[in-house]
């Protein structure tokens, strides 16, 4: 026991002491930056630099990942945010596509009050409609038809509303799977909107963030007692600042682990372990749902999709296709005369003109917030039942996947911390003190 007599008055219990308090504040001070690094700035900050995307193209993949490199700035953009449209791209092919097929969204939003809701906003705008387009195509025509006879057509259009409205609506859910996809729709959103996954975290992980942190403190003063043994049998000067290296990138790496390992609940050393996220999978997927439902897959944003999104001609057509037969019929027992006056091919070009015109109006009530609000809640439900029902395994790597490439940069960066905490003590108190 002679060596240990003689380490003991040989030891500055000042510095041995100070050592694991060090590495617990650089710990907690990693992981707290680390968040920050994680989430803000939502959009890149940062000097462009002549030269940089060309330089960047030659640069290890790893350093390519950067945000900024690639688009020739110096700077930095939040990990999530940088990876929004990524996330959306994983969130879609790991969870939504296995939450419902864009039929059953479809008809989670019942289409049968969607249609009541567009006859009751479409009605009024009927006379108007039809007015602008006949005045249009064949002013004379129309000038000179008895006030009687338009209102006429004015009303048979009305009237058939509802069947047509109904055939719209049935057309468009019988053919939802080619004209919606759920995947460009959800990865679009949250490329044009990285606040909005920041937010996905933040909502319903916000708890575990913190207690991430904290974490830090305790795994850097644990990890600090077996550094602050070495230091002070070998003084080495270098010594600190390698192991400063090393409890850096150990404690970022552990307090990833505590959020999202394991999925499964399972005992270590007889204590139960199980991802911080993971416990609150039932909370975080009513969280999610919120989110989803009010934000990404909306009936305002299924609207805009229809009519605006990639595969809008083939919409536009179809509703087209199912609107002409009601042109057809609101001229009743003149529709002969009519089309014999005018000629075949200008009466043919009157309804398609009518009808098409009839297309974006006939969806415009789904860009109704309010109607589209009271809808929403029943995508909410669908979205929270599949979440909750989803394995574990498939919860973390939809909330993970996206920003599993880049956790290199958080652990490089607790060891640069390590790095400059070990050198920091060493500068006060030397080596072994």
């Amino acid at each position: 026991m002679d060596w240990l007599e003689h380490w003991a008055e040989d030891v500055n219990w000042v510095s041995f002491a100070t050592i694991p308090v060090f590495t617990g504040v650089i710990g907690w001070l990693i992981n707290w930056t680390g968040l920050v690094m994680l989430f803000r700035p939502v959009h890149f900050h940062g000097v462009q630099v002549r030269g940089m995307r060309q330089l960047a193209g030659l640069l290890p993949r790893k350093l390519q990942e950067v945000p900024g490199f690639l688009q020739g700035g110096i700077g930095w953009q939040g990990i999530v945010p940088a990876r929004a449209a990524k996330m959306g791209s994983i969130a879609v092919d790991k969870a939504i596509s296995k939450l419902g097929t864009p039929a059953e969204f479809y008809q989670q939003l019942e289409p049968d009050q969607i249609a009541n809701h567009i006859v009751q906003v479409f009605r009024p705008e009927v006379p108007e409609l039809v007015d602008q387009v006949m005045m249009r195509e064949h002013p004379r025509l129309w000038s000179d038809l008895p006030p009687a006879f338009r209102k006429a057509v004015h009303e048979r259009v009305q009237a058939q509303l509802p069947q047509v409205v109904g055939n719209v609506t049935t057309e468009i859910g019988t053919h939802i799977d080619q004209l919606l996809d759920p995947k460009i729709m959800v990865i679009d959103h949250f490329r044009s909107n990285p606040a909005l996954v920041v937010r996905i975290f933040r909502d319903f992980g916000q708890k575990e963030l913190n207690l991430m942190v904290l974490f830090g403190f305790v795994f850097g003063f644990l990890l600090g007692i077996p550094v602050a043994l070495v230091d002070s049998i070998f003084h080495l000067w270098w010594l600190l600042p390698i192991m400063g290296v090393i409890v850096g990138w150990i404690t970022n790496a552990l307090g990833m682990w505590l959020i999202f390992e394991p999925p499964e609940p399972r005992r270590v050393l007889g204590v139960k372990v199980h991802g911080l996220f993971l416990r609150r999978q039932d909370e975080a997927a009513e969280v999610y749902a919120r989110i989803i439902a009010d934000d990404v897959i909306t009936l305002e944003r299924i609207g805009d999709f229809l009519l605006d999104g990639p595969r809008g001609d083939r919409t536009r057509q179809m509703l087209a296709t199912a609107l002409r037969p009601a042109i057809d019929r609101a001229l009743g027992p003149a529709r002969g005369m009519v089309r014999v006056a005018v000629g075949s091919k200008r009466f043919d070009a009157i309804r398609d003109s009518i009808s098409e015109e009839a297309v974006g109006r006939t969806l415009t009530p789904f860009k109704d917030p309010e109607f589209s609000r009271r809808q929403s809640e029943k995508i909410r439900v669908l979205i929270a039942t599949r979440t909750k029902e989803l394995p574990p395994r498939d919860f973390v790597e939809m909330m993970r996947a996206a920003i599993k490439e880049d956790e290199w940069m958080l652990y490089a960066h607790g060891a640069v911390m390590g790095l400059a905490g070990g050198f920091l003590h060493l500068a006060i108190f030397g080596a072994g003190g």
